[in-house]
């Protein structure tokens, strides 16, 4: 298993987790409380950084649930974080 440093930079942050064992990635969490307007773009602050060993990369995905129901998506899906 590999571990993730995460250090939060807002007091408001929430480390990211699995909200169930067999789930393959991590749920990340706005410290944004915003409304998004049907056609608009929005950056999200997350409040932490993460440190990723070398020739790794985070991803960030839509969950499925929203994106269907709510047209809430990620802009470059999935939104690739290398780790420089």
């Amino acid at each position: 298993m590999m571990k993730l440093k995460v250090k939060k930079l807002d007091e408001s942050a929430i480390v990211p987790y699995y909200a169930h064992p067999q789930d393959a990635g991590l749920d990340l969490f706005s410290i944004d409380e915003l409304t998004i307007n049907p056609g608009e773009s929005q950056l999200i602050h997350t409040g932490i950084a993460i440190e990723l060993p070398l020739g790794t990369e985070a991803q960030i995905r839509p969950r499925s649930g929203l994106a269907l129901k709510h047209q809430i998506t990620v802009l470059n899906t999935p939104g690739t974080i290398d780790e420089t």
